[in-house]
């Protein structure tokens, strides 16, 4: 069993950052999980929003080299988080879904471009407007979670234009707010793995669909 190791952030403000972040993915999946891994002075926690098929990372630096590869319910993390104190304290560790041991390895990320953040914004707007648009063009008899699914999957499964990037990616970078900040945005590339990466986490999906992974070691401050 992990011992409840109580770890801090290097930076203030982290502390709220992964409680919003949590906070977020348990809008989706009340019951959602988040894998743990830390390594020397950087840790980052990976979770699978619902209905994105792709994995979000959040990493951050601690103020004390840590060691730690652990997978725990998503809701527990949040409740162990001191505001305050800038830490968390580590939970118990949970029977974790099959996406938390299908990460790709850390390193060996190519740069494949670098993308200006009101282009990525953009197209992120423009598919949750045109999914709207087209939900309320179905009558009510044809709006069914089939129907709607379908209709994400298409609209989604485009590539960001110039780029072999799903727009699935980018919605969830939007969704979880790691387009808030006004910088650009890195595309990577590592083996069948694409990661979009922004100063405020990173979403990362496979070349060709299916459950996705990623290892990140942060920049400055907290980088994906």
């Amino acid at each position: 069993m992990t011992a409840r190791r109580r770890l801090e952030f290097a930076e203030p403000g982290e502390a709220g950052g992964l409680a919003a972040f949590l906070g977020r993915q348990l809008r989706w999946d009340r019951a959602a999980a988040a894998r743990l891994q830390a390594d020397d002075g950087v840790v980052a926690v990976f979770t699978r929003p619902a209905r994105f098929d792709v994995l979000a990372v959040w990493p951050s630096r601690l103020s004390a080299p840590a060691t730690l590869d652990v997978t725990v319910s998503a809701g527990a993390l949040l409740e162990a988080i001191d505001d305050e104190g800038g830490a968390f304290t580590v939970p118990e560790p949970v029977t974790g879904p099959s996406w938390a041991g299908l990460l790709p390895p850390r390193g060996g990320w190519r740069p494949l471009a670098e993308l200006p953040h009101a282009t990525v914004r953009e197209a992120a707007a423009a598919v949750v407007a045109e999914f709207r648009r087209r939900t309320e063009r179905l009558p009510e008899a044809e709006r069914t979670r089939a129907a709607l699914d379908a209709l994400a999957e298409e609209i989604w499964s485009r590539r960001l234009p110039g780029t072999p990037l799903p727009l699935r990616a980018v919605h969830a970078a939007h969704a979880l707010g790691f387009l808030r900040a006004d910088a650009p945005v890195g595309l990577l590339t590592g083996g069948p793995w694409l990661r979009l990466r922004t100063p405020l986490g990173a979403t990362v999906v496979r070349r060709e669909g299916g459950t996705p992974g990623l290892g990140v070691t942060p920049l400055t401050g907290r980088r994906a």
